[in-house]
Formats: structure tokens, sequence, C-alpha cells
């Protein structure tokens, strides 16, 4: 009980905003991962998740930034059960009766009802892989980043950039890899290359849109901060 009443307590002192936002992030990239990019190019694999992925992960590292790595996981875990809250949802609603206003289409009507369905439906080891992914990514995220935070204790852009450079590239890789090794490569058929090649390409796209939002999860952070009247966690 004692470590439930913590778990509570650490999400309890999250800003309800960043806490929704991420909750928002994981639950839309989880969904759209369904639908494919098309890129053009045969090594570059990437699904719209990616929409919405960098912000879970700027998210995390606000809070980690902000009420250290302990209370940025438990945050990252409570998403996750809300996600899995939602995923439940969806699961009964594909398969309560019915039709999608999309699906009316001449000929084609209960082709598309049912891919809407199993869209919204999902598979189960394509959400365990997905769960387990991202638990395993947060927790190497926003440690990673309160880690490079104790070699640099100041709280200027340069170091907040630095902390969440390195911390989401590497994350989002082990996300990106562990998924791919549960589900691509046992489910799909995936060789090693593919999965690595996808990890590390998306891993990059993911940094890119984390260097174009920084900035603002940099003032964010800062105000969250002054509000407090404190500096960023010195422990974890």
């Amino acid at each position: 009980m004692k470590k439930v009443s913590e778990f509570f307590r650490l999400i309890d002192t999250l800003p309800p905003l960043v806490f929704s936002l991420m909750v928002l992030s994981v639950v839309a990239m989880n969904l759209l991962a369904n639908k494919s990019i098309d890129t053009g190019l045969t090594w570059l694999a990437l699904d719209c998740g990616i929409l919405f992925s960098w912000l879970c992960f700027l998210a995390m590292d606000i809070m980690t930034h902000c009420y250290g790595p302990k209370a940025a996981t438990a945050g990252s875990l409570a998403a996750m059960g809300i996600n899995l809250l939602m995923c439940s949802g969806f699961f009964v609603a594909s398969r309560i009766g019915g039709v999608w206003g999309e699906s009316f289409v001449t000929g084609s009507e209960q082709i598309i009802n049912t891919a809407l369905d199993n869209t919204f439906g999902g598979t189960w080891f394509v959400l365990l892989g997905s769960s387990v992914a991202f638990a395993v990514s947060a927790v190497c995220n926003n440690f990673l980043n309160w880690a490079i935070g104790q070699k640099r204790t100041d709280n200027s852009f340069g170091t907040f950039a630095l902390r969440s450079y390195v911390s989401t590239f590497i994350g989002q890789f082990v996300d990106n890899i562990t998924f791919a090794l549960l589900v691509s490569r046992t489910f799909f058929g995936w060789t090693m290359v593919q999965c690595i090649t996808c990890a590390i390409t998306g891993a990059v796209m993911e940094l890119i849109f984390e260097v174009f939002f920084s900035p603002i999860g940099y003032r964010i952070s800062m105000g969250i901060l002054e509000r407090r009247g404190q500096q960023a966690p010195a422990e974890a």
C-alpha cells in the first residue's frame, strides 16, 4: 500500500495540463500508429503515430526537469494505464453492432465497416508490444534525462536541450527497437536489419520534432519552476 500511495502522490505533484497532454499523446499515437506513411523510400518506415509521440517525450522531459524521474515515470505509467482503458473502450465499441459513417460506399459497406472495427478494436499483441515498449522507453528517457542534468546543474536552454535531445533520441530508439523485436519481427517476419533501420530512422524523425518544439518545452519548464519558487530537483 505504501508503494501505491507513493505512486499517486507523485502523480498529484505533476502539472495537470502537461500530464493531460501526455495522456492525450499516448492515446493518439497508439491509434494513429495503424496508418503508415508513404515516404517513397523503401528503407524508411514510419507511421502517423509520429505526429503525437514527440509530444509524449517532450512532456516527460518537462516533468523530469521540474519534478524528477520518479514522478515523470509514475506519470508515464499512469498514462499507459489510461491508454489501456481507452483501448478497452475502443474494443467494446468495435464489437457493438452498428455502422461507421465512413462505410457508406456502395458495394463496400461491410468491408469498410469491418476494417474500421478492426482498426479501433486493435490486436492484442500490438497493444501488448506497444505498452511494454513505452514503459521501457519511458524509464530510459526519464532517468537518462535526469542523469545528464546531474552533470550540468544550470537551468539554461542549452542544458534543457542537451538533456532532451539525448534522452529523446535514445528513448525513442529503445521504444522503436523494443516494439520491432516484440511485434514486427515475431509476428510480421521483419529481419534484424529492418528492425534496427526502422528504430534509428524513427528516432531521428522524433528528434527533429523535439528540436523544433524544445523552446516551448523549456519555457513551460521555467514557468513551472518559477511558480514553485524552486530550482530543478537535484535528486531522483
